[in-house]
């Protein structure tokens, strides 16, 4: 569980509701209309934007703005150093009775056990990697839609009830709820836009890099298994993912552990 995610989103409910409720009577921010005009409008204008597909599976992912567990880096380094000593003294078969929870490296796991070559484990984990990172990339760009969309369907509400005020003015038992309509629907979408839709975006395309980084350390401690280096070797190959280095730059223990590797 992300408690960031979850304590943010409902301390953002928490506050636009104790000013709502400080202020007068929460009723009066209740309208149906206005509701319909920006919840239902959004959706349906977004699912023109995206396949039928892409707008169900967007829900789906946007859980793991909420649920996700991302495995620490020197876990997984210590992880795969273990494998790495496991199967030089016992064999690639030996990997077979170890309980691995990340499904990304059992998966690799089990192609080493049975046997397939360098070439077709690592086009095999990149392409898994990279249908990962659509699945984030195109549930972000659904919220990232609803969050342009729902402060647009607030203005066409607004506009909405301002004309059928002004059509009214004759009237003025309807001038308060067109008024209702016209402020609240501006409300409603900027609510939906800034509280939800857009946090959860954000999230998903911060859960894309966290996994690809994850997924580039795991191929690379496979790739090392497979050819059989010292597990001393392995967790040296592995140590920038622990330290990242300026860009350009290496630090004398990767290159030799390089050298050694080739």
């Amino acid at each position: 569980m992300d408690s960031a995610t979850l304590i943010g989103m409902v301390g953002a409910v928490i506050v636009v509701a104790l000013a709502i409720g400080l202020g007068g009577s929460a009723a009066t921010f209740i309208n149906l209309p206005a509701l319909l005009i920006v919840l239902v409008g959004t959706l349906f204008v977004v699912m023109m934007k995206f396949s039928l597909h892409d707008c169900l599976n967007a829900f789906s992912v946007a859980s793991r703005a909420f649920k996700y567990r991302l495995v620490p880096p020197q876990e997984q380094v210590d992880t795969l150093v273990e494998m790495s000593k496991l199967s030089r003294k016992e064999g690639m078969l030996a990997l077979e009775r170890l309980e691995i929870d990340d499904p990304y490296l059992a998966d690799a796991v089990v192609m080493l056990v049975d046997g397939m070559d360098r070439a077709s484990v690592e086009a095999r984990m990149s392409k898994l990697s990279q249908q990962t990172a659509d699945r984030h990339s195109w549930g972000a760009e659904v919220f990232y839609a609803a969050a342009d969309v729902a402060p647009a369907m607030g203005m066409i509400g607004t506009l909405i009830g301002l004309v059928q005020m002004l059509s009214n003015m004759d009237d003025p038992k309807s001038i308060g709820p067109a008024m209702a309509v016209a402020l609240l629907t501006t409300l409603y979408g900027a609510v939906l836009a800034n509280v939800f839709a857009k946090p959860i975006g954000d999230k998903l395309s911060l859960r894309k890099d966290e996994e690809a980084r994850s997924n580039a350390l795991s191929l690379d401690g496979i790739l090392a298994i497979q050819d059989g280096l010292n597990y001393r070797i392995v967790e040296t190959l592995l140590a920038v993912y622990l330290k990242p280095q300026p860009q350009g730059e290496e630090t004398e223990e990767v290159a030799e552990a390089s050298r050694a590797a080739a």
